[in-house]
């Protein structure tokens, strides 16, 4: 009986791992491009 609760414990273990790793991504960054540069240029650098 705790044989079977083992391998039925691991088995979820692996498989909700693998459905983490493969499923899409949940991430809802907000959409960004490219950024202006608002900085000052070094005078040492020109």
């Amino acid at each position: 009986m705790k044989l079977w609760k083992l391998m039925k414990d691991a088995v979820q273990y692996v498989s909700e791992g693998l459905l983490r790793i493969f499923s899409p991504s949940k991430d809802e960054y907000p959409d960004s491009g490219l950024q202006p540069f608002e900085g000052r240029p070094n005078k040492k650098s020109a």
